[in-house]
């Protein structure tokens, strides 16, 4: 019987290293990716049944990496594994397309179920927010707008390296667009979030999960 094969995503190599001891007997662990735009160039290119993503990682966050992967790649199974608790990272991993999330400081044999459940349709949220979650869809709280969503993903993109220190050429360079468009993103930002410097935009990515403080 054909092993699913499966993607890590996580910038934590001791942590990886851990994954692929637990993953690997039910598993074809077809690679690992150590940023999140390396994250959305190995799903082109290994095609795997799965991934399992964490969501804080440099150059691009898991939410981000995986909503541009799943545009292209619906049937992609991805499961959260991730640090944060908060229901509104949990609320905008499945916006993304994630079948489920689970806490780092689960129990292994959790994210194989989830892993499990994902692959045969189904979803799967750690117990440790499950009720939390569920509160938040019963009583609406879920549906309140995010702010960071008025922001188009190429928008959310900059933000996040501005937000890591990286210059306008940089980012240029990364994104392969021109500086003046690096530019003209960050003020027209600054511009409808009502913000007037590079360090009240920072701390806004930071508020709104783009990156860890």
């Amino acid at each position: 019987m054909t092993k699913p094969r499966l993607l890590i995503a996580d910038d934590h190599k001791i942590f990886v290293e851990g994954l692929k001891r637990l993953l690997s007997t039910d598993f074809d662990i077809a690679g690992v990716a150590e940023d999140g735009r390396k994250l959305v160039a190995a799903a082109e290119k290994l095609r795997p049944d799965v991934i399992v993503a964490d969501i804080s990682m440099p150059m691009l966050n898991g939410i981000d990496a995986v909503r541009q992967i799943k545009k292209v790649h619906p049937e992609i199974t991805v499961v959260f594994l991730t640090m944060h608790p908060d229901v509104a990272y949990a609320v905008s991993a499945f916006k993304a397309g994630g079948s489920g999330y689970v806490l780092k400081n689960s129990a292994p044999d959790e994210l194989i179920t989830a892993i499990r459940e994902g692959l045969q349709g189904r979803t799967y949220v750690t117990p440790l927010i499950a009720g939390k979650l569920m509160h938040a869809y019963e009583s609406g709280s879920h549906a309140a707008p995010e702010t960071a969503s008025s922001l188009t993903s190429r928008q959310r993109e900059v933000l996040q390296l501005l937000a890591e220190g990286h210059s306008a050429k940089d980012i240029a360079t990364i994104l392969n667009i021109a500086v003046k468009t690096v530019e003209y993103h960050k003020y027209r930002m600054m511009e409808d979030l009502g913000i007037k410097t590079t360090a009240e935009l920072i701390r806004y990515a930071v508020k709104q999960g783009i990156i860890e403080s």
